[in-house]
């Protein structure tokens, strides 16, 4: 326990900006903001960043705006959109904020943008990555602190670990309302009703529910949104209660402004259907195995098998030939090379290799565990002036089996050469008046959109099927 007991020593005590409090605390905010500024180029290559010049500047102006009236206003705050359909928000410490633009998408007016930009600045000046990471660290060096102590303590180790995130669990909650009530005051105090961030945490329940991915409160990191509703909804009426003001909520602007926004996956960046994966813009195509779960993102595309032993990952090779690539991804990954060959795959020149890879751990063992060893089918494929890597990783002693679904996949990349996947158009939210009243279900008929996609359309527009809607109001529809 001699390491813990310096760590402690050398920690700091400082005052939390938010709660005035003193806290323990292992982070300093030159470490926030160098941690901020690492991160953002890995967010950047994971998502993108999204191009839309008023709305990127639509978030910077109200960042800067919140940012003045937040508790730390001298930390040089960043605003961004990244690239992705999903509906979420976070923040990284040291100022940088990030939407994406499927939350854009989804927000209904002003207020509900403002709200959740306030809950994000929230974590930042409350510095909620600083004192999780101090609680964890310190948990964790207990922990094996205890495990040097008493060995047998060490075999239950990992269960311990997971006992340490559900202690940590309320942590992130409590961290998670705190944002919210402090969401709720730096949206006001910029002018917003915060009570529409309460109806925001609605439109999260429902795409929480219609993905199946409901989770109950007490295993959830964020508090249940329906919850949050609630007590966000009273916070915000109190907050008004007490500090008069003409507050906005700004619907008709926030629509205009996203009208044209990028909906869902974009197809350019590449594609699933019928279990192929087609990039339309790379011309390239290739089988995804039945069943398989998939993901995209600008550096890579992932598949994994249903039970979780096998994956797939997708991603250009570095270098200018097929032996350059090879030998690049031998070094950079550590891999002890079993077996390799030259090939062509549907008349592109291919490298293909089968290697090992060993964690630190196992490194400097003579003898690899096949149950830890991670094994790894590579093909490298060279088209249209670019070598791809496509890689099949499974345990050492799944391998052989997970191999027979590696090959159809990799022996099956091919150009892309029909007109109509090359030219699939993106979806777009589109903002139109109502063209007469009526309930919103007779609203979303009248203007063409499908009935099997009318709960999309309803929590895209914060609306249930029976709503009343009045002529020339705005509504949201999807189209290409």
């Amino acid at each position: 326990m001699l390491f813990l007991s310096v760590m402690l020593g050398m920690s700091a005590c400082s005052r939390n900006p938010v709660t005035g409090k003193r806290e323990l605390s292992l982070m300093s905010t030159e470490q926030e903001i160098a941690i901020g500024k690492e991160s953002h180029p890995s967010v950047v290559a994971s998502m993108g960043l999204y191009d839309d010049k008023k709305l990127n500047d639509f978030i910077n102006q109200k960042g800067k705006a919140m940012a003045k009236v937040s508790h730390r206003p001298d930390l040089p705050y960043q605003f961004y959109i990244v690239d992705s359909p999903v509906v979420n928000a976070f923040a990284v410490p040291g100022g940088y904020v990030y939407f994406t633009r499927g939350i854009m998408a989804h927000f209904n007016n002003e207020a509900e943008f403002a709200g959740v930009l306030g809950h994000e600045i929230g974590h930042i000046t409350a510095r909620h990555s600083a004192r999780q990471q101090t609680g964890q660290l310190l948990g964790t060096i207990g922990m094996i602190g205890g495990a040097i102590l008493v060995p047998q303590l060490g075999q239950n180790l990992d269960a311990l670990q997971q006992g340490l995130q559900v202690f940590m669990l309320k942590y992130s909650r409590d961290h998670e309302s705190e944002s919210d009530k402090i969401g709720v005051e730096y949206s006001s105090k910029i002018g917003y009703d915060a009570r529409q961030m309460a109806n925001f945490f609605s439109t999260i329940k429902r795409i929480s529910d219609n993905a199946g991915q409901q989770v109950p409160d007490f295993l959830s990191t964020h508090p249940d949104p329906a919850n949050r509703n609630t007590k966000v909804n009273q916070m915000a009426t109190a907050y008004q209660q007490q500090n008069k003001g003409n507050y906005q909520v700004e619907r008709d602007r926030y629509l205009r402004m996203i009208d044209g926004i990028l909906y869902g996956e974009d197809p350019r960046q590449g594609f699933v259907e019928k279990d192929m994966f087609y990039h339309p813009e790379l011309r390239f195509q290739f089988p995804v195995p039945k069943g398989w779960q998939h993901q995209n993102s600008p550096a890579q595309f992932q598949m994994t098998a249903k039970d979780g032993k096998s994956a797939m990952i997708l991603m250009l090779a570095k270098g200018n030939s097929l032996d350059e690539a090879a030998k690049t991804l031998a070094q950079e990954l550590s891999l002890n090379v079993l077996e390799s060959q030259r090939t062509t795959i549907n008349g592109n020149p291919a490298y293909v290799m089968v290697s090992r890879q060993q964690t630190q751990q196992q490194q400097g063992q003579q003898q690899q565990n096949p149950q830890t060893a991670l094994q790894i089918g590579t093909w490298l494929i060279q088209y249209n002036n670019a070598i791809y890597a496509l890689h099949g990783l499974a345990a050492a002693n799944d391998f052989e089996g997970a191999y027979r679904s590696f090959r159809p996949v990799a022996e099956n990349f091919r150009a892309l050469t029909d007109p109509e996947k090359i030219n699939r158009k993106p979806e777009r939210v589109q903002v139109k008046p109502v063209p007469r009243d009526g309930t919103f279900k007779e609203v979303m008929t009248a203007l063409g959109m499908p009935a099997n996609r009318l709960e999309e359309l309803g929590v895209l527009n914060s609306m249930k099927s029976d709503d009343r809607v009045t002529r020339g109001s705005l509504i949201k529809i999807i189209s290409r």
